[in-house]
């Protein structure tokens, strides 16, 4: 080897070895994986940021190679392809919109969620229309696509009475961030519906839901109506998440109320609860099918209990009629009677 090529072997050993001694700081600092929980791209995209804000993402990126240890979501994005990218990875500071129906639709991932029905949690007052990409986003800014639903990691962060990020201790904690009276977030304004008024439970519940879902005997032994089916995991006196009763992607019932037990009951024995058992309100008023999912009175000779519902369980007392009759949903006394 010549002399003169001695000085350009030291600088590009050098070169090298400061590469090799950045990187593992540096994917310290930015890792985007199902592993970390952090899917959302940053800046610091690309070598020093050299690929933030750009929109072609198989510039650099072949198809058939990413994914490669994330089982769950590499045969959809195969499929579909780089119009996938930005529903998990964020605009990469493009602002271009963030896709996930392009996934999360009743053909391609028709169980997650199940997006039956014509009424949904839509953001929109007195009609129903489809779910956008946005009415995702508003709740899910940043899931980890892991098959593991986390209340830190897969709900928006919104901030609490006291303006605090403070983590979610359950789901109806997230609900409540919203539904309340004097804190809703910045840009969220639920409108009031006439025939409630200043008690529309869509705000009062923050307020009242400690005081709800208690039918019968709250300590769950010799009320009248008393009894939960035993092959469940619900207890009287426990708070039940909102999303048990109430589904946000789709369902045939008005009020959000769900119509598949897949739909909710999360508590329910898995083999009952994705049978399914429809839960249907089979005339007006009358939701005897999804109160059953759970209830069971103990003495099934009371006012028709052994009566089929219409979905084949039974349990619960006078059956065929409008339950808003004696139970209101909200109602901050009684025990919601």
């Amino acid at each position: 080897m010549k002399p003169t090529a001695y000085p350009l072997l030291v600088l590009l050993l050098l070169l090298l070895c400061g590469l090799a001694g950045n990187a593992p700081a540096q994917a310290r600092q930015y890792t985007v994986s199902t592993l970390t929980g952090n899917l959302l791209l940053t800046p610091a995209h690309g070598e020093r940021g050299s690929a933030w804000g750009k929109a072609n993402c198989q510039g650099c990126h072949v198809l058939r190679l990413i994914h490669a240890n994330a089982p769950l979501i590499r045969p959809v994005v195969q499929q579909r392809g780089y119009q996938t990218c930005g529903g998990c990875h964020g605009d990469n500071g493009t602002g271009q919109t963030r896709r996930c129906l392009v996934c999360h639709n009743n053909q391609d991932l028709p169980l997650h969620p199940l997006q039956t029905g014509t009424h949904r949690h839509d953001f929109a007052t007195g009609k129903d229309r489809p779910l956008g990409d946005g009415d995702c986003l508003l709740c899910h800014v940043k899931s980890d696509m892991d098959g593991r639903f986390e209340l830190t990691v897969d709900l928006t962060p919104f901030r609490d009475a006291d303006g605090k990020p403070s983590p979610y201790v359950s789901q109806r904690d997230f609900c409540l961030r919203c539904h309340n009276q004097t804190h809703q977030p910045r840009g969220v304004r639920i409108q009031l519906r006439p025939q409630y008024g200043l008690n529309d439970p869509l705000v009062t519940i923050e307020d009242n839901y400690r005081y709800i879902d208690r039918h019968g005997d709250p300590a769950g032994g010799g009320g009248t109506y008393s009894g939960l089916r035993r092959s469940s995991g619900y207890r009287y006196g426990q708070s039940v998440e909102c999303t048990d009763c109430h589904v946000m992607h789709g369902t045939r019932n008005s009020n959000l109320l769900l119509d598949d037990s897949r739909k909710g009951v999360s508590q329910l024995n898995p083999l009952l609860r994705s049978k399914p058992y429809r839960a249907i309100e089979s005339t007006p008023g009358n939701y005897a099918q999804v109160c059953v999912l759970c209830h069971r009175m103990d003495d099934l000779s009371v006012e028709d209990a052994a009566l089929n519902t219409g979905n084949g369980l039974s349990g619960v007392h006078d059956a065929r009629s409008d339950c808003g009759e004696c139970h209101v949903h909200g109602q901050g006394f009684g025990g919601g009677l």
